[in-house]
Formats: C-alpha cells, sequence, structure tokens
C-alpha cells in the first residue's frame, strides 16, 4: 500500500461492468435514488451500453448528493472523488481529529488493565502493540480501496457496505456470489457492534454513578435504578442531528477524559507494587478475552469510515502522518500504557473498568468516576451516528419520504434506538463480558476479515510478487476469522455462567 500526505498516487485498472438501465421517458416516472451511496445509472441503449452522461447519487453522512459522472471509468486516475465530494457540514482535520480520538478513547481504554489481566503483563503489551498496528493498517487498506473503488465508479463517496458489494463484484470469480448478499451483512455488523457500544456506554455510565452516589448517600441502590435515571437525558442527547454540532461536546468529552486519566494515574503511581506481582504470562484459555477487549477498544471502523467520509479536506486521514495515524499512535500508546501500569496496580483484582477499582469515599476518585460517566454519556450520540445512517437514511427515510412528518419520524426512530440499547443493558449488566463479547464478534469481521477481502479483490488479479499481497490479506482474514469464532464463544459463555 503506497501512502503520501495527500491523497494515494494508485495505477486505475478498468472497473467491473455496473448495471446500465435504459433512460426514463418523459412520460414514464424518474427513478429513485439507489440506496447505500450506489450509483444510479440513467441512461444506455437498450444493448446496455453506457450514456453520454449519467446522474449519480451517493448517500454520504447525511443527505444524497446529486452529481454528474462520465459514462468511462477513470482507468487513468482523471477522476479525482475527494475533489466531488459536497457535504453539508464537513468537520475540518481538527473536528475529525477529535471525533477520531473521542470515539476510541471511550470504555475501551479503562478496560485495557482487566484486558491484561486474561494475557499477562508480556503478552498483554505486546499483543496490544501488535493488534493495534493490525488494525491501524486494516483501516489503511479499507480507506484505500474505497478510494480506488469510488475512482473507477466515478463516485465521490462510497460507504462500508457497498465498498464491499462493488469490490466483490470485481474480484476473483468464485467470490462475485457472495457481492448481493454483502450489502445486509455489512450493515448488520455495523449496527450491531454500534448499538453495542451504547449498551457498554450504559452499564459503565450506571455503575460509576452507582458507586459515587452509594457513597454519598450510604445506600445501596439497585444497578437497574441508574440505568433508568439515563434513558431521557439519552433520548434526548440523541436528537442532535448533525454530526458538525458535535464536535464541541466531543472536544469538551476530551478535555475532561483527559483529567480523569491524570487522577487514575495518580492513584496507579501513588501505590505501585513491585512487577513481580503479576503474571507474565496467562493460560492460552483467557487469551480470546484479551483478544475481543482490545479489539473492541482500538478498532472504531464505522466511525472512521463515516468521519472520512464527512472530511472538508479527505486528503489529510491517509499518509503517514494524516489524521488517521495521529490518532492511532496516541490511541494505542494510551491504552498500552494504561493497560501495563493498571495491571500491575490491581493485578487480578482489575476490574472491567479500572474506574471501578478506585475507592469509593475518596473525593478526588469520586470525581474521576463523575468525569468519565459525563465524557461517556457525551460520546453515546456520536455512537449512534452510524446505526441512524444505516436504518434511518439509507432505509426507513425513503419510505417515508413522502410522508408530512418526516421529521417526527425520524425521531421516533433515535427514541426507539435508545430504548432498544437501554433494554439489553437492564437485561445483562455484565460490562467486561459485553466488551469482549462485541469486540470479538462484530470488529473481528469489521476491522479485520471485511478488510482483507475487499484488498483481494480491488487488486486481484495483481496480486504482488510471489502473491505476497494475497499471502499477507488471507493471513489477516484467517487471524480475523479465528478471533471472531473463539473470542464470541468464549464471551458467550462466560455471560450464560455468570447469569
Amino acid at each position: 500500500m503506497e501512502r503520501g500526505k495527500g491523497s494515494y498516487t494508485l495505477e486505475m485498472k478498468p472497473p467491473p461492468t455496473l448495471p446500465y438501465t435504459s433512460p426514463p421517458l418523459p412520460s414514464a416516472p424518474s427513478l429513485s435514488p439507489p440506496r447505500n451511496g450506489t450509483a444510479a445509472l440513467n441512461g444506455g441503449s437498450k444493448m446496455g451500453a453506457p450514456p453520454d452522461s449519467v446522474s449519480v447519487f451517493t448517500v454520504s453522512s447525511a443527505a444524497l448528493i446529486p452529481v454528474e459522472a462520465d459514462n468511462q471509468a477513470s482507468s487513468d486516475g482523471s477522476y479525482d472523488p475527494y475533489d466531488h465530494r459536497e457535504m453539508d457540514h464537513p468537520t475540518n482535520n481538527f473536528e475529525t481529529w477529535v471525533h477520531m480520538l473521542k470515539g476510541s478513547l471511550g470504555t475501551g481504554v479503562l478496560a485495557m488493565p482487566h484486558a491484561f489481566n486474561n494475557a499477562g503483563l508480556i503478552v498483554g503489551l505486546i499483543g496490544t502493540v501488535i493488534i493495534g498496528s493490525v488494525c491501524t493498517y486494516c483501516l489503511h487498506v479499507l480507506i484505500r480501496c474505497q478510494y480506488i473503488l469510488c475512482q473507477r465508479a466515478r463516485l465521490p463517496v462510497l460507504n462500508y457496505p457497498d465498498t464491499m458489494r462493488l469490490a466483490l463484484q470485481g474480484g476473483p470469480t468464485k467470490l462475485r456470489w457472495f457481492a448481493r448478499y454483502s450489502t445486509p451483512v455489512v450493515d448488520t455488523f455495523l449496527v450491531a457492534y454500534q448499538l453495542g457500544i451504547c449498551c457498554v456506554y450504559i452499564m459503565f455510565v450506571s455503575e460509576n454513578m452507582k458507586q459515587v452516589v452509594d457513597a454519598w448517600t450510604k445506600t445501596d441502590t439497585a444497578l437497574k435504578y441508574y440505568m433508568l435515571a439515563l434513558l431521557l437525558p439519552l433520548i434526548l442527547l440523541n436528537y442532535i442531528r448533525n454530526l458538525k454540532y458535535l464536535a464541541p461536546l466531543s472536544t469538551l468529552a476530551n478535555a475532561i477524559t483527559f483529567v480523569g486519566f491524570g487522577i487514575i494515574l495518580y492513584y496507579v503511581f501513588s501505590a505501585l507494587p513491585d512487577v513481580s506481582t503479576v503474571a507474565f504470562v496467562r493460560p492460552i484459555g483467557s487469551l480470546p478475552l484479551f483478544i475481543g477487549t482490545t479489539l473492541f477498544a482500538l478498532e472504531a471502523v464505522g466511525v472512521v469510515v463515516a468521519l472520512e467520509n464527512n472530511m472538508k479536506t479527505p486528503r489529510s486521514f491517509p499518509g503517514y502522518t494524516g489524521v488517521l495515524n495521529r490518532s492511532m499512535v496516541v490511541i494505542v500508546s494510551l491504552y498500552a500504557f494504561i493497560g501495563f501500569f493498571g495491571f500491575i496496580r490491581y493485578g487480578e483484582k482489575s476490574m472491567g473498568s479500572i474506574t471501578l477499582n478506585l475507592p469509593n469515599d475518596a473525593i478526588a476518585s469520586q470525581i474521576c468516576k463523575l468525569v468519565f460517566a459525563v465524557a461517556i454519556f457525551i460520546t453515546y450520540a456520536l455512537q449512534c451516528y452510524v446505526p441512524l445512517d444505516v436504518l434511518w437514511e439509507q432505509r426507513l427515510k425513503k419510505r417515508l419520504e413522502k410522508n408530512s412528518h418526516l421529521l417526527l419520524w425520524e425521531y421516533v426512530a433515535r427514541t426507539v434506538l435508545v430504548l432498544f440499547t437501554f433494554a439489553v443493558a437492564i437485561a445483562v449488566p455484565k460490562l467486561d463480558l459485553f466488551i469482549s463479547l462485541f469486540g470479538a464478534l462484530c470488529l473481528a469481521a469489521l476491522g479485520l476479515v471485511f478488510p482483507a477481502v475487499i484488498d483481494i479483490c480491488v487488486t486481484w488479479p495483481n496480486t504482488g510478487r510471489f502473491h505476497w499481497i494475497l499471502v499477507r490479506d488471507v493471513a489477516i482474514f484467517v487471524f480475523g476469522l479465528v478471533a471472531l469464532a473463539i473470542g464470541s464463544y468464549t464471551a458467550l459463555r462466560d455471560i450464560v455462567l455468570s447469569l
């Protein structure tokens, strides 16, 4: 993969054949825009020849954007998708960087000491760096492949599901049959993961609030009542409709998050025991929980794709010094640091969030728990963004576009999503196991398996000398598939045993 400080410099291949439909006659009804950011190619002869000019519609983060496209694919790279993006509310580099950090610096980083407890100190440290590097590389692969496919199809933007579908359509013959099923499969994983994060966030905020309030009131109120208290505020927060308007809240959340980290580090280093008190290597049976938790913590593939598509200057996103790398270096370093020293401090007593290990009766620890509770609460709306885009913008909105109460129905959809995550969280309030489950089940697929398949299809048949590109992608695919199967089974088994 070639990366530069700007956009990718790529040698383009002719695109796979895209279906053309006959042009609409004056008396015929106009075609509706296609779903999920695919091209509606209105024109061509009866024999399927491409027209002189076609109207392309693509789903961005919030709206359908018409652009003009030529009838020929951009095999010479003359079509630059970045030059044709038109966003109603684009985010600049700093806002994207803030969203990227906040989308990844959530409950996952606080669960890293518990993840290290499942792997051991040395295995945990090395494993975090390796998994972080592989995840970052796969994100670059995904963004690069999206760029190539946008050039081939002459589209300004593609979302994740359509990237998968178009890649499969032009990939190896034996894989093309899956193209028709790929969109709902990818959408399902995306929605399940983001809603899983929202469930984890409700558990996290509720558990931290419970420890603080119970310490103040000298009571032991059931956790479900704290979850219930969050319901209305979460619904109202989820009514914010534009991603750009979440940037100030994300900035505030980032700021107070680092205050919380400062308090955590104070407690960690104020009584740091000797490193010999913790296990360097754990039995292999608990390693899947470590992989699941680390994947959950490090991968934010759904948010990354949405953020890159909504950037004012998307050329600044890839590259060695791009927004993606700058974000991931901070994220991986912080995760390894918190996991390493947090595990040394609390050892086998490490809980699903390191904030829960802090003393309940100290003012500083109470402030820390409230700080993180507020930060995670703010981030809840950002995590709901992808499910809303998939379920509302790309599906329900099209069926209700002629309804006079369209805005009301959008708010109904936003409310239902919050109610669903609330119901799951209150039914199975197991923070650490939920983190491992959704990390292994969803992120192994979205962050490892699918990017590997996409890269194989986009580069096919030019797989490099000695087929090294194919070998590399197959290795990532196998690793992701094994992590998905074993990690999901282990987490589900432990959830069932804990009930």
